[in-house]
């Protein structure tokens, strides 16, 4: 049997001139807060501190943009996000003097601009 000599082969890879790398960013996504006129708007504020974790100003300030804008960015981040947030806001309900359930926050989920 013949052994063939080892010999010391180094292997070094090069980008092509000109090629350049990106990174892939992930598209943000917006979660929106639709005005209500059933809820108080004490519920919202607590809703929106809660899940979203804001303090009680920025909370009053994104309930007022939504009841005179009739909608307001609540949050942005990546899609997975934008659902998990949308979805432990509508987990909250109120229930009105007088046992009237109502039901959840109107919110949702849109592409972010940009």
């Amino acid at each position: 049997m013949s052994e063939s000599p080892l010999t010391d082969v180094t292997v070094k890879t090069r980008p092509k001139a000109g090629e350049e790398t990106s990174t892939r960013r992930i598209p943000p996504y917006n979660v929106i807060l639709f005005n209500d006129n059933d809820h108080t708007m004490e519920f919202v504020i607590e809703v929106l501190s809660k899940a979203l974790r804001y303090n009680m100003e920025r909370c009053f300030q994104l309930m007022m943009e939504a009841h005179g804008k009739g909608r307001a960015i609540v949050w942005t981040g990546p899609k997975e996000g934008a659902e998990l947030k949308a979805e432990q806001i509508q987990t909250f309900h109120e229930t009105l003097q007088g046992g009237r359930a109502l039901g959840p926050l109107g919110v949702t989920i849109e592409p972010a601009e940009g």
